[in-house]
């Protein structure tokens, strides 16, 4: 699923009416999810997080910015905090389906959009921004609201969308798109601080200050302080003594999870307290945390337990959490602190139900489902065989030269998985659109248009979900053919299954994408969902001729 965060900061932190109508207007755009509104009294800036499909959160962070502008005045606003218009700062961050470049896409939209509907100056930052000096937010931001009359008049600090002319009520906004920001703090058996700061040296990108043989901090040429780098890039740290807990703990930000992972920093903090003499007893997770974070963290331990990763994503979810000891000071609710979780499809509604209830379904006089959601079904369960004969291989003595690739293809095969199993509600929906649309009225010329262009994208749609999931059945034959190559051979009868169930898969999707085909105008596109299909369906007959193959010489081997 394609979800993306919004981290708005507001100049408003003490009239909750105003407040509340900047929430109001996020709130009541569909596709979005509130997730924290966070107030400050002495900064006078409220932070924001919601988050949602892409061009949903692009439309809620519009409706807030153009609501901020209506409400807040800057000529008389105060705070502690830095900042440069009504709405200071507005980031887009990706979480999931979505890459860093598609969420610098939407902050160059919000931002023109902002400009030219509102007339308020936009400049981009980080990933977003188009000048090499404007990625840091506090060099853009420099000068604040205070200074942006002077600024706006240096051609240099001309905005990247609209005019040079100051707006004194709003101001400006800095929009940009950055990475997602895990703040999380690790555990200590002692109250020293100075012993969890020693740590968080050790650890956090900037480090220390050089010292002498004498201990005297050394300076370069114009007076200032040498830095011994430390360990990792992307992360802060600091050490500071929590009273609630009775525990010092290292505070450590990730500002790019992927670059440094946690496990990662958190392996090597026991390491170093270790030597102090000191010993981790968990962390904490402050805030929330995107899912493959932790699905990398349970990986990572489960291999140190040298033990296949490709198990199911509840399972890397909960050694994550256990090797962690994300539970130590405080309940961890996986449900309350991954981002995904928070935006869950509650429409899923087959993969739910139990077989049986699933097969009663089926059996029904209606049309869903049917079947684009049992080849998908089909698909998901080729899938899950194939990652079984590859987990039954890995720390298996005699199959130790094929461990590496059995763990890739285990991994693969549980995310191809939860992919299919996703599609087996899609196809369903996907089909009642179409119906849906089939049933507008078309009493008047603009109606009748309407419900063209209605049933037009609705069977577009329809097709698509089908041709997914033949391309995905592809990638589930081949799974199982390395599988009965390479697995176990006890288990070699369940690898051709899988094959058999993923070709079945893929040929009841390439059925149903030729039908659907057959309702679509726009030629252009039928012609090149053709095209895929057809290569794809040459490929998954290759696939599974090679699966069979390997599954008849293993017969002819049983019988001497």
């Amino acid at each position: 699923m394609k979800i993306i965060e919004c981290v708005p900061n507001f100049s408003e932190g003490r009239d909750k009416e105003k407040i509340g109508a900047i929430r109001g207007e996020i709130e009541a755009v569909p596709g979005v999810k509130l997730l924290d509104v966070d107030p400050g009294d002495s900064t006078n800036r409220t932070v924001v997080t919601f988050i949602g499909t892409p061009e949903a959160v692009k439309e809620a962070a519009f409706r807030a910015i153009a609501k901020a502008a209506e409400v807040i005045d800057m000529r008389g606003h105060k705070g502690a905090h830095s900042r440069i218009g009504a709405t200071d700062v507005c980031p887009f961050v990706p979480v999931s389906g979505v890459t860093m470049d598609d969420c610098v896409k939407l902050a160059g939209e919000l931002g023109a959009r902002v400009a030219s509907e509102l007339g308020i100056p936009v400049y981009l930052y980080e990933a977003a921004a188009r000048k090499p000096e404007r990625r840091n937010l506090a060099v853009v931001r420099a000068g604040e609201y205070e200074g942006l009359p002077e600024k706006l008049k240096d051609p240099r600090w001309a905005p990247d969308f609209g005019k040079p002319v100051f707006n004194p009520k709003s101001g400006a906004t800095v929009v940009g798109a950055r990475e997602f920001l895990i703040a999380y703090n690790i555990n200590l058996n002692t109250r020293d601080r100075k012993l969890a700061h020693e740590i968080a040296l050790s650890l956090r990108e900037s480090g220390r200050a050089k010292r002498d043989k004498d201990g005297n901090v050394v300076k370069d040429a114009r007076g200032r302080t040498v830095k011994v780098p430390g360990r990792f890039k992307e992360v802060k740290a600091v050490g500071w003594y929590v009273e609630d807990y009775g525990v010092a703990q290292v505070s450590v930000n990730f500002t790019n999870y992927k670059v440094t992972p946690v496990h990662v920093v958190f392996d090597e903090a026991r390491r170093l307290a270790g030597k102090l003499g000191l010993r981790v007893t968990g962390s904490e997770l402050v805030g929330l945390i995107p899912l493959e974070a932790l699905l990398a963290a349970g990986r990572h331990y489960l291999e140190k337990q040298g033990k296949s990763p490709g198990v199911p994503e509840e399972e890397l979810v909960r050694i994550a959490v256990k090797s962690l000891g994300l539970a130590d000071v405080a309940p961890f609710d996986p449900e309350k602190k991954i981002i995904e979780y928070q935006f869950r499809d509650g429409g899923a509604r087959l993969v739910r139900m139990s077989l049986a209830r699933f097969a009663d379904e089926l059996s029904m006089d209606s049309p869903t489902p049917g079947g684009g959601s049992v080849a998908a079904l089909c698909g998901s369960l080729s899938a899950a065989l194939a990652a079984m004969v590859a987990n039954l291989t890995v720390g298996k003595k005699e199959y130790q030269g094929v461990w590496a690739d059995m763990a890739e293809t285990a991994v693969r095969a549980q995310r191809l998985k939860s992919a299919l199993l996703e599609a087996v509600d899609r196809d369903t929906k996907a089909f009642d659109k179409v119906m849906d649309a089939l049933r507008l009225p078309k009493t008047t010329p603009e109606q009748a248009e309407e419900k063209d262009r209605a049933v037009e994208a609705a069977n577009k749609e329809a097709t698509l979900v089908p041709l997914e999931v033949l391309e995905k059945a592809v990638e589930a034959v081949t799974l199982a053919r390395r599988a009965a190559a390479e697995g176990n051979k006890n288990s070699v009868s369940d690898a051709g299954v899988a094959g058999l169930a993923g070709q079945a898969a893929g040929d009841g999707a390439y059925y149903n994408v030729l039908i659907n085909l057959a309702g679509i105008k726009d030629r252009a596109f039928a012609a090149r969902v053709r095209r895929d299909a057809d290569r794809a369906k040459r490929a998954l007959d290759r696939e599974g001729k090679a699966v069979r193959d390997i599954l008849a010489r293993a017969l002819r081997a049983s019988k001497g």
